[in-house]
């Protein structure tokens, strides 16, 4: 079965995102625009994800995420079927953030929401900052503990795999690729790939319609992963 996905999304606990970008109105945006699952990805950081897995309920699927940006200035999408394995990844990865100070005023609020929408705290410490972790180290750690980690906008001028490392390293096997848009100036590098277009929403209007579809055995986050590693599972 085809599914409506949109698995690149921020909340206000990115400092680059509106801060109307709350659990409920990603949710109901996401459900308004007709998709079917849909993933949060904050920068380094996955604080607002239970409240928007709370909120969406049966109504969509939300997988659990995050866009990690590792030593070599290179952002990564890294997915889990279960919410304890990222809040247990999340829970390593801090110890390897630089401590660099939020300022709101210039770089935007890092807040973290409950399903109410209400703000229940910050994150002091600044998101938009490189991990003390290789690309090749936080794929071992994700998938140690049973995620998949997707290349994030490969053909953007910076900050994606090939921008900074000039090349996408087979010894690492990603199966999917991600795109802001399609580019034919990228073809060379994503033979061999599957390929997954996102929004990357820092704003609400951002987020997709029923364009990006998946073919998946069922509407779960046990099939979305498979689908993302690479595996047919029938």
């Amino acid at each position: 079965m085809k599914i409506a996905v949109d698995l690149h999304i921020h909340s206000a606990l990115s400092p680059c995102a509106d801060d109307d970008m709350t659990p409920n109105n990603i949710v109901n945006m996401a459900i308004l625009k007709g998709l079917d699952a849909i993933a949060i990805t904050d920068h380094n950081s996955c604080d607002n994800v239970e409240a928007v897995m709370k909120i969406a309920g049966g109504r969509i699927l939300v997988l659990p995420g995050m866009e990690v940006q590792t030593r070599e200035d290179v952002h990564l999408l890294c997915y889990f079927e279960d919410i304890k394995c990222l809040l247990d990844f999340d829970a390593y990865i801090r110890n390897f953030m630089p401590q660099v100070p939020n300022v709101p005023h210039i770089f935007g609020n890092q807040y973290i929401m409950d399903e109410n929408d209400q703000i229940i705290g910050k994150r002091e410490d600044l998101l938009l900052s490189s991990l003390d972790l290789s690309v090749e180290e936080v794929v071992q750690l994700v998938l140690q503990r049973g995620g998949v980690v997707v290349p994030a906008h490969v053909n953007r001028p910076s900050y994606s795999i090939i921008s900074q490392l000039g090349f996408i390293p087979k010894n690492l096997a990603f199966s999917v690729l991600e795109f802001s848009k399609i580019d034919t100036n990228y073809t060379i590098y994503s033979q061999g790939f599957k390929h997954i277009y996102s929004s990357d929403a820092h704003q609400l209007g951002q987020i997709l319609e029923r364009e990006m579809l998946i073919d998946v055995y069922d509407v779960s986050l046990a099939a979305i992963i498979q689908w993302l590693k690479g595996l047919t599972v029938i």
